[in-house]
C-alpha cells in the first residue's frame, strides 16, 4: 500500500511539472529573449525519473 502510495505521488508530481512546463513556456520563451534559461527541461527530467523509479518498484511487492 506504501508503494502504492509513493507511485501515486510521484506520478502527481511528473503531471504537475509537465503542467507547469506547458504553463511556463511564453514565460521561459520571453526570458530566453533576454538571454536567461528556465530549469524547466531539468525539472521534468528529473521529475520523470522519479516516477520511473517508483513505477519500477510496482512488480517487487
Amino acid at each position: 500500500m506504501i508503494t502504492d502510495l509513493h507511485r501515486g505521488a510521484a506520478f502527481l508530481l511528473y503531471q504537475t511539472t509537465l503542467l507547469f512546463g506547458i504553463l511556463a513556456m511564453p514565460i521561459a520563451l520571453f526570458a530566453r529573449r533576454l538571454g536567461l534559461t528556465l530549469p524547466v527541461r531539468s525539472l521534468i527530467e528529473s521529475a520523470e525519473r522519479t516516477y520511473e523509479r517508483a513505477d519500477g518498484h510496482r512488480g517487487h511487492r
